[in-house]
């Protein structure tokens, strides 16, 4: 069994469309067909069920999946550990990211780029839960998110700089001139928040549960530039990490003045997994970074 055909099955197995996958595989569908055939002939069994108007994956076809992915990451592992080896000159590197971490990553992409220019970045964005997702599917090699509240099975988390939960205000507001902000001082404001399901929302939830309040949620936003504009241009209230608005202007942040709102900026990565050079050398640059070491020295 070659790695192309084993490429073949994977790409078939997610489209569940011959057509597709060829389309996606740059080869003809015949050929995809015959190499899929030839595979099945080898095993002793079919993986597909095929109809005029759809195919499905038998028994064994799930079976064969995960140990279809995992063989060729291993493959691609290979060559990448040799890329490694030559000086950082050439690879691909895969970065999750949520929202609300953002403006951390802005000055560790430019030097990175400046240099090591060969070295393909892919940044990807979005939610924690999705991007754990990713990272548990190897499809992004590390995930730059604030601490969850519960851990996470099979991920690590390295703190790289502590932070808090605080209300993000324009200047001019009545609440920018507090030192720390309490929920009873919420409460008299509208506020508009991030999306349920997006960290500092669940951080958010998390530390007010106790308490008995109600907050006047008029908006609910999964964009954060658009959140922020909306802060700068009238009076509402959000809540999220002092770290998001880091180089933003127009918008002050005041601590929340309430018990545990710490959110602590942290790489996430696979127990036990490969770490490409370029990973480390990336993450190197960001403990390094202005904007990390702005965090971590306020905090000593």
């Amino acid at each position: 069994m070659e790695l192309r055909q084993l490429k073949y099955f994977i790409k078939v197995a997610e489209t569940l469309s011959f057509s597709e996958a060829a389309r996606g595989l740059y080869v003809t569908q015949s050929t995809l067909s015959q190499q899929v055939k030839q595979m099945e002939e080898e095993l002793g069994t079919q993986l597909f069920l095929r109809s005029s108007h759809s195919v499905a994956m038998t028994e064994a076809g799930q079976e064969l999946l995960p140990y279809a992915r995992k063989t060729i990451y291993e493959a691609e592992m290979c060559v990448t550990r040799i890329a490694d080896l030559n000086c950082l000159q050439a690879g691909t590197l895969n970065i999750g990211v949520t929202y609300s971490f953002s403006p951390i990553l802005t000055e560790t992409l430019i030097t990175f780029m400046k240099l090591y220019p060969r070295i393909k970045l892919n940044i990807l964005y979005k939610p924690m839960s999705e991007l754990m997702d990713f990272l548990r599917q190897r499809e992004v090699d590390f995930v730059l998110a604030f601490k969850p509240t519960h851990p996470l099975d099979g991920i690590e988390s390295h703190i790289l700089f502590q932070n808090y939960l605080s209300a993000i205000v324009r200047p001019t507001h009545s609440l920018a001139s507090k030192e720390k902000i309490t929920l009873e001082d919420l409460e008299r404001y509208d506020l508009a928040l991030p999306s349920r399901g997006l960290q500092a929302r669940n951080a958010f939830e998390h530390v007010s549960a106790s308490y008995q309040r109600n907050f006047r949620v008029r908006v609910e936003l999964n964009e954060v530039n658009i959140l922020l504009k909306l802060i700068r241009q009238t009076e509402l209230v959000t809540v999220l990490s002092e770290a998001t608005i880091h180089n933003e202007t127009g918008v002050r942040a005041v601590p929340l003045d309430i018990a545990d709102n710490e959110m602590a900026g942290c790489v996430h990565i696979l127990k036990n997994s490969y770490r490409k050079q370029s990973m480390q050398e990336f993450l190197r640059l960001l403990g390094e970074s202005l904007a990390v070491r702005e965090r971590q020295n306020a905090w000593i």
